[in-house]
């Protein structure tokens, strides 16, 4: 699989993004509009976050979804491993740290802005027969959603204590349109393709990996795929230290038809309970 680097700026950008995504599911932007000097505030604030154990004050809601999760909430689905990582749900109207400063709500805008004209790339590069499925234009069905959402992601650094069979995330696809993945502070992110084999995903710091999600698929009827992913443990070339990413799930409104069989709220409502964030 040759994941491909896409420059944002170029003229051809929203067809070969589009392409990108047809062929394997995920694509690599450059020159993206976000400020790496402003990614850069926001790890900084978060890593803070995450060494404290004020943290706690702000432990997840299992209704809403947001806040604190601590280590060893989640598994992918299908898996009765939990994965080893801790995290924190920032959704447009949800609880907000004290000790964050703005610049992550900054990021949220500017990513949930970038999501929609990304959205309107594929719009407007999908074949007519796919178009057709769609129950309304792709970047309409984010407008005024209140499920997107932001992760901080923490992978602290392995003690030896983790059972054998657990990673930083197990193989997964993620539930949503698209994801924007701000890249992560190190290495470790793999995607596979169709023959089985994992595939290293580029991790310098000034890019943006963007994805599939199920939701993408299911609206497409399989056109664009949501390929697996996950992230591996230390090893290798990857040092034993703290790993941070933060990817933007971008989500529809919860009334948004998908396809005959599921709206966008009934189908995160299902996945949630599947990878045990949710009772």
């Amino acid at each position: 699989m040759q994941l491909h680097t896409i420059d944002h700026a170029q003229e051809d950008a929203p067809r070969l993004f589009a392409t990108s995504l047809k062929h394997t599911g995920f694509a690599v932007l450059k020159n993206h509009p976000i400020p790496v000097e402003q990614i850069q505030d926001v790890y900084t604030d978060w890593v803070n976050f995450f060494q404290h154990d004020s943290k706690v004050d702000y432990l997840f809601d299992n209704d809403n979804q947001d806040g604190y999760f601590p280590f060893l909430s989640e598994n992918a689905k299908g898996s009765a491993v939990k994965d080893l990582k801790e995290f924190y749900h920032l959704y447009p109207n949800g609880r907000y740290p004290e000790s964050i400063g703005p610049s992550t709500k900054n990021l949220f805008n500017q990513l949930l802005h970038l999501s929609i004209e990304l959205l309107s790339w594929v719009q407007d590069n999908s074949p007519k027969e796919v178009t057709n499925l769609f129950s309304e234009p792709l970047p309409g069905m984010v407008k005024k959603s209140e499920r997107n959402l932001l992760r901080i992601l923490h992978y602290p650094p392995l003690d030896g204590s983790e059972e054998t069979s657990a990673i930083r995330a197990a193989e997964h696809e993620d539930i949503n349109l698209i994801t924007l993945l701000v890249t992560g502070t190190h290495p470790g992110l793999q995607v596979k393709d169709s023959d089985e084999t994992w595939n290293d995903v580029p991790c310098d710091f000034g890019m943006l990996v963007v994805n599939c999600g199920d939701m993408l698929q299911e609206a497409s009827g399989s056109f664009y795929p949501s390929t697996p992913h996950r992230v591996i443990n230390p090893g290798n070339l990857i040092q034993n230290q703290s790993r941070y990413t933060m990817p933007f799930f971008v989500h529809p409104r919860d009334d948004v038809k998908l396809s005959d069989s599921y709206t966008a709220g009934q189908y995160l409502e299902e996945r949630l309970k599947e990878t045990g964030v949710k009772d």
